[in-house]
């Protein structure tokens, strides 16, 4: 009798620990579903972020001042020079520039020779110090420029992204931007509007001292 109740009470304990075991491997892979379903969740969150992100920078490209100027026929002198100097880039990126874009007309008044030489792949520095000084770090639209010119007494020197000096006037209701040689240009179309920025512009090409 007491040998049946030891083997019933070994029995019992038996179940018991078999139930506990079996308790602890549900609760175990109930929390491994769960984390699998939080990475899963993780995932597919990053992956949403990912793809607004990757449109939203396909639709500021698309809008950008390099955009802009490839979709304009009398911009192809700039962006071919923008795609020589490596600058193009810069352009469709993030930030806030102004451009002063010289037409095809403007780019077929610089002597040819000079032009021949700028676009050798040699001289991929001088080209682009020659773009930079057409570049101003921060926007500014037409209403901005005429602002700060009155404040400056018509006579406003801007900084451009090759460190050198502009110095814009408004005459007759038109803006003049002078180089550092002398030349004056002047602003024809203003405030085309992009995702990074603003260009105007200019029948001259801006050059710097070199």
């Amino acid at each position: 009798m007491k040998l049946k109740t030891i083997v019933m009470s070994l029995a019992v304990v038996a179940m018991l620990f078999a139930s506990c075991e079996d308790s602890k491997k549900k609760e175990a892979e109930a929390q491994a579903q769960a984390e699998q379903m939080r990475m899963e969740r993780e995932k597919d969150s990053l992956m949403k972020v990912e793809e607004t992100n990757a449109n939203k920078m396909a639709e500021m490209e698309a809008n950008s001042i390099a955009a802009k100027a490839m979709g304009n026929s009398d911009l192809s002198t700039l962006v071919s020079a923008l795609q020589a100097a490596d600058m193009a880039q810069t352009l469709k990126g993030e930030g806030d520039y102004t451009v002063f874009a010289p037409t095809n007309e403007a780019f077929s008044k610089v002597p040819k020779a000079t032009m021949d030489n700028l676009m050798k792949p040699e001289n991929k520095t001088q080209l682009q110090k020659v773009l930079q000084y057409h570049v101003l770090q921060g926007k500014m639209n037409a209403a901005d420029v005429v602002t700060k010119i009155k404040a400056a007494n018509n006579k406003l020197d801007v900084t451009t992204m090759n460190g050198e000096t502009l110095t814009l006037s408004e005459k007759d209701g038109k803006v003049m931007i002078k180089d550092a040689k002398g030349n004056t240009a002047t602003v024809t179309s203003a405030d085309m509007d992009a995702s990074n920025g603003v260009v105007h512009v200019i029948d001259k090409v801006l050059m710097p001292k070199m």
